[in-house]
């Protein structure tokens, strides 16, 4: 990967008479290396179950075996008769200190799911929490679950989605009147119009498959409800640590005032960890009514069976060609395999709605035509993981534009460039405002990198050799910087925005917190880079704060691509105040125009003067401490807090796959992986490198190896990681990355968000290159994932070409 122009902080260029940040950047746009690195590679970084806390009980749950049970009795005794268990909670105990969950989205299509926190009578599926044993340690609180006596009465589970739909289905949930969250149709365009005059009508089925973040520090609660003063203090594992405090406060009873959440160092998160789990409000009430803090690390097997699932949903794709292979309509039906009930407060929704929108993305169509349903089924919840629904409908369209290309007997590449929009800013006819990319000149980019003719002719040579070389494409549209508009885009009538607090301190250094969550994305030096440039002043003097609701600005978390942008949009606009608030106070006491100062590396000179000077501690100093010296009328501190909700902004590129198949295998290897990103202007190129590049690897576990099965009866066969295979370095390849940038025109700085579009595109390029390699052996299509060598297999046996 890239890693030219490496810069540990030290400036390069002048930029004192620049009056925008853009124009005066210096860190922006810098490899500068991550200062947060340390504190992880000398051990020092504090994760939740590093909290200790003076007598402090440990929680264990006691979660459902069954997919779908009546419980007629618990019998806690067993259990408190144990020498360290101090309780067993369940669902009647908690009534005087937690309410309801409540979810829904602000659509009339959208049903509305209030069910208890802890639910202690229905079990739904396999891993949903019964009740909570709480004890001296975790090994006693596990013995306390093992000794309850629970009186099952097992029902049948609904498993298939599609049958959850069927009119007369039994109910996943007997308080509802039917199993589907939600029906929601959107056309625009004459769609039958575009079928009827068709030259020919593709149509497609496709199951994603169910797969997860699965980071490597699971998810963690440790809460101490203070009963002298009734303030809460929970630490947790989480993205969204002010949302965590806003949807826990009501169900708890207490003013968010009183509440601090602090989400120290996150093991990884990748949108699993952007929501608001069950756990994360039973701890807290679990250390009310026991009087002390209490703390719960989950296991390997609660995090694959109980945390979220993601991405699967059943698709039916049509596409109307006129006789010249120009696209001219879609239709697409998306089923979301939910689980028992929506995940909060995203809902099941998160992958249909985001799937269906983003149907058009590069190609120029004149009419669409979506479905979303989102039946419940006996499965644990669908819930947020990067890339959301853009994953699943991104594979799902994407190889079925390579089975059109191969149906039409032409190149895909040119099939897409033929059908591709132009680079300028363009309204996609779902009524997404894209502000510009390189939608043609990405592809053609990679088709460089990979010498995409010499490689054509590298398969032909090869497959007379028998060996089965296969080249797939996958361009993209990544929908960023989540805030109102974009959400809205989406589908998700909701307002989202971030702060942030910039504040020079009388010695001179700078304090900037926000509302957003540091937890691997280098925020603390990327965000100091724009504060850097937007202030004028050295990058080491900058220190980012997040993660403590307490200590940070509120804010929503970080997820969906949106810290650059929105923090960073953030930053330039409250450092933009407090830069025109120093530069009149240094004016002042040089007694010079505003407009003669010169502000640079921290320093103030005076243009033609250069002996005239004053250094940031003496203008923090003159502004905290100057009394009458200071400029008459000025507020003595140097901090300003600015809010910001940007508008539509989208990244986009393309990933190219390169593998070879054994025939007689069917064992794939892939080679290598080219891609070319555009998400405008780049904040620190190393930073993007390494996001493309773990993303990347999630699209080929989603594609070739990661399954969150269940059997017919509902019965979860993936709860270990021996079960549940995610690649490692040896299955990961070597990577090409490559930038264009195309600066955003609507966002501060041009700066488009990044880090889910490997997620979101690397699964069909890697499928698109397998089903190319054998595609000598017939008609080949592939309508799942994962693909491993079994289903590599059966495809060419199916082929009907000699592949027996």
């Amino acid at each position: 990967m890239a890693t030219d122009t490496l810069n540990t902080g030290r400036n390069i260029q002048r930029d004192a008479e620049a009056n925008s940040v853009m124009d005066r950047k210096k860190y922006i746009g810098m490899n500068v290396l991550r200062t947060e690195d340390p504190v992880f590679l000398t051990g020092r970084a504090k994760y939740t179950d590093d909290i200790h806390l003076t007598g402090m009980l440990h929680c264990a749950f006691l979660r459902s075996p069954h997919p779908h049970a009546k419980i007629t009795g618990i019998d806690k005794s067993p259990a408190l008769a144990i020498d360290g268990v101090v309780a067993v909670i369940t669902e009647q105990d908690l009534e005087p200190v937690l309410g309801p969950f409540s979810t829904t989205l602000m659509r009339d299509e959208v049903a509305t799911v209030q069910r208890p926190i802890l639910d202690s009578t229905t079990a739904r599926w396999v891993g949903q929490p019964i009740a909570m044993v709480i004890a001296d340690s975790r090994y006693l609180a596990e013995d306390g679950v093992d000794a309850l006596e629970v009186d099952w009465e097992p029902l049948d589970p609904i498993m298939d989605a599609e049958k959850a739909l069927e009119q007369g289905s039994p109910l996943v949930r007997e308080d509802m009147e039917s199993n589907n969250f939600a029906h929601i149709e959107f056309q625009r365009g004459d769609v039958e119009g575009a079928f009827k005059r068709a030259h020919r009508v593709f149509r497609k089925r496709f199951h994603h498959g169910r797969f997860m973040a699965a980071p490597l520090e699971a998810r963690a609660v440790i809460a101490d409800w203070d009963t002298a003063t009734d303030d809460l203090t929970v630490w947790t594992s989480s993205q969204i640590p002010n949302l965590i405090r806003t949807y826990t406060a009501g169900p708890l009873g207490i003013a968010e005032s009183k509440m601090r959440i602090i989400s120290d160092s996150v093991g990884g998160g990748f949108g699993m960890k952007a929501h608001v789990f069950d756990e994360e409000a039973l701890v807290p009430a679990a250390s009310k009514l026991v009087g002390k803090p209490v703390k719960w690390i989950e296991d390997r097997y609660e995090n694959l069976a109980a945390s979220s699932h993601a991405k699967e949903m059943v698709m039916y794709l049509d596409v109307a060609v006129d006789e010249n292979n120009k696209f001219l309509a879609f239709k697409g039906h998306y089923i979301g395999v939910s689980g028992a009930y929506p995940a909060h407060p995203w809902t099941s929704l998160i992958d249909p709605l985001p799937a269906a929108g983003l149907l058009p993305s590069i190609y120029d169509i004149e009419a669409v035509h979506t479905v979303c349903d989102a039946p419940m089924t006996n499965r644990c919840p669908i819930g947020a993981y990067r890339g959301v629904g853009w994953t699943p409908g991104h594979v799902a369209r994407e190889t079925f534009i390579d089975d059109i290309a191969r149906e039409l007997g032409v190149d895909p590449v040119e099939l897409r460039l033929q059908n591709a929009i132009p680079d300028e800013p363009f309204t996609t006819v779902t009524g997404m405002k894209y502000d510009g990319g390189s939608y043609s000149a990405s592809i053609r980019k990679v088709m460089e990198m990979i010498d995409y003719e010499g490689l054509r002719r590298k398969q032909a040579d090869l497959r007379k050799e028998g060996r089965y070389l296969g080249i797939g494409f996958s361009p993209y549209v990544e929908p960023t910087a989540w805030g109102s508009e974009v959400a809205k885009a989406n589908g998700f009538p909701a307002e989202f925005f971030d702060a942030a607090s910039v504040t020079i301190e009388p010695d001179g250094s700078v304090t900037v917190t926000t509302g957003c969550h540091n937890h691997g994305q280098a925020h603390y030096t990327t965000l100091a880079q724009v504060a850097a440039d937007t202030l004028g002043v050295p990058f080491e003097s900058i220190r980012v704060i997040e993660n403590d609701s307490s200590r940070a600005v509120y804010g929503t978390g970080t997820y969906a691509s949106r810290t650059a942008v929105i923090a960073g949009g953030a930053i330039m606009r409250a450092g933009s105040e407090v830069r025109d608030k120093i530069v009149r106070l240094a004016a002042h006491a040089m007694e010079v125009s505003p407009e003669d100062v010169e502000l640079a590396d921290g320093s103030f000179s005076v243009k033609g003067v250069p002996d005239k000077t004053m250094t940031m501690q003496q203008v923090g100093m003159l502004a905290y401490y100057g009394g009458a010296a200071r400029l008459e009328g000025e507020e003595p501190a140097l901090t300003a807090t600015r809010s910001y909700d940007p508008p539509e902004t989208y990244s986009n590129g393309t990933i190219v796959a390169l593998v070879e198949v054994d025939a007689a295998t069917g064992k794939v290897d892939l080679q290598h992986i080219s891609c070319c990103e555009d998400c405008g202007t780049m904040l620190n190129p190393m930073v993007v490198d390494g996001q493309m590049a773990g993303a990347i690897s999630h699209g080929i576990g989603g594609s070739m190896y990661e399954d969150l099965t269940y059997d017919e009866n509902g019965q979860f066969l993936a709860g270990s990681l021996m079960d549940y295979l995610y690649p490692s370095t040896t299955e990961v390849p070597d990577m090409d990355i490559s930038h264009i940038e195309t600066p955003s025109v609507v966002t501060e700085g041009g700066i488009k968000g990044m880090g889910e579009s490997g997620n979101i595109a690397a699964g069909a390029a890697c499928l698109n290159a397998i089903a190319d390699a054998i595609s000598c052996f017939g008609t080949v299509e592939i309508t799942k994932t994962p693909i491993g060598p079994n289903e590599v297999r059966e495809l060419i046996r199916n082929a009907g070409n000699g592949g027996a």
